[in-house]
């Protein structure tokens, strides 16, 4: 046991992508037990957090930041040829983050442990933000632009955890807003959006011959602040006007996947994944956009939450397939090719995401038929993830290197 902890612990993205791997199929399980409870004559208990925020939380915060850490917690030092992030550092905040993600399900059917769960959680996010700014601080390398703009959106997702505490607390419908937004457009999409504009050229260069890498930063600085005007604008109750934002995304993430070359990215799966995974973010965008003109206009399509599950499961969920088993097959000693097992396991995804999106797409389809069918082909997708990839974080690398 003391062994299998030592292997476990020996790297921070082993401690973040486990839990994230087990937390992508038991969320999962717990919203389709919430969505099918009454086919299933199963008699849950009374929730105090209501089964639409409660799976907002575990979605946002209590799944897809343990990638995120997992993987800044990796890549940032070797940007910068910076400090490394301490055992203290990492154990802990999965340790807190962990704990408070675990709790919460009970938490969900008890108002003083969701709130414990809750500040467990964003302790941990706090003590893994002080952790990277320690790397950015030491950093030896002057271009910390990514890093920063990965450190800013992580604070912000810090504050939209904090909101949902207050909202527990107060019950007021704006802190729970906030908490929303903020971890969608001012948390994830600008670090996933940082992260691939750094990473989607640079992977394409080791892989495409004659390739120019291109990522002018101005254009990020654009999206980057779109995303904050879309959050203020849905935070004022402006949402109607959210296509001023959302369009200029939308366009900029289409001429990315253009100038980074997506039909030669496609030669290779475990570069595929990423390119097709970023073409989401523009659909993404452009989803958002035309519901907005639909609200502003009076038209009889809003929207939905058409805009949500393109971001969320297609851009944010294929792209954490794909990154997170680069880093995995990387610094477990495996070769980095993706079989056909995880390709297989990337396209389930894609179902998942188009079949989620179909009831808003398509007038006449019963969405809650359609939403746990999606939920069923996410669990066997996230599933066959964990299945896979979660033993190598706790044995040692197969070529015998530390880490």
């Amino acid at each position: 046991m003391t062994t299998t902890w030592k292997t476990f612990t020996a790297a921070p993205h082993r401690v973040m992508f486990l839990p994230g791997a087990i937390q992508g199929v038991l969320i999962m399980l717990w919203w389709l037990l919430e969505l099918e409870s009454s086919q299933f004559g199963l008699a849950l208990p009374a929730s105090v957090v209501p089964p639409g925020a409660a799976h907002a939380w575990l979605v946002l915060y209590g799944f897809f930041p343990f990638f995120v850490f997992g993987f800044a917690f990796t890549a940032v030092p070797n940007w910068l040829n910076g400090p490394r992030i301490t055992p203290f550092a990492y154990v802990g905040s999965f340790l807190l983050m962990g704990a408070g993600a675990a709790l919460f399900y009970a938490g969900i059917y008890s108002l003083e442990l969701a709130v414990t769960a809750v500040g467990l959680h964003a302790a941990g996010m706090a003590l893994a933000l002080a952790a990277l700014a320690n790397t950015l601080r030491g950093a030896a390398v002057e271009d910390r632009r990514h890093a920063w703009a990965i450190w800013a959106a992580v604070l912000v997702g810090l504050a939209g955890d904090l909101a949902f505490l207050a909202w527990l607390h107060t019950e007021t419908p704006l802190f729970l807003a906030l908490a929303e937004v903020l971890a969608v457009w001012g948390f994830l999409t600008p670090v996933f959006l940082a992260v691939c504009h750094r990473m989607i050229p640079w992977f394409t260069s080791r892989v495409v011959a004659n390739y120019v890498v291109i990522r002018p930063y101005p254009l990020l600085w654009a999206m980057l602040a779109a995303c904050a005007g879309h959050a203020a604008l849905e935070v004022a109750g402006l949402a109607a006007l959210t296509w001023l934002t959302d369009l200029p995304l939308a366009g900029i993430a289409l001429w990315f996947s253009s100038r980074w070359g997506i039909a030669r990215g496609l030669q290779v799966r475990l570069l595929a994944m990423l390119h097709i995974a970023f073409l989401w973010a523009a659909l993404a965008f452009a989803l958002s956009a035309a519901g907005a003109l639909g609200l502003g206009l009076g038209w009889g399509w809003t929207g939905g939450y058409a805009p949500l599950h393109a971001l969320g499961v297609g851009f944010f969920g294929s792209m954490l397939i794909g990154m997170a088993s680069r880093v995995s097959l990387g610094h477990s000693g495996q070769a980095l090719e993706a079989d056909r097992y995880t390709w297989a396991l990337f396209w389930l995804v894609q179902a998942a995401a188009a079949v989620r999106l179909a009831p808003d797409l398509l007038p006449g389809i019963a969405p809650y038929r359609l939403a746990s069918l999606a939920a069923l082909i996410w669990l066997a997708s996230f599933g066959g993830w964990a299945w896979r990839y979660a033993p190598y974080f706790w044995r040692p690398r197969t070529d015998g290197k530390p880490g």
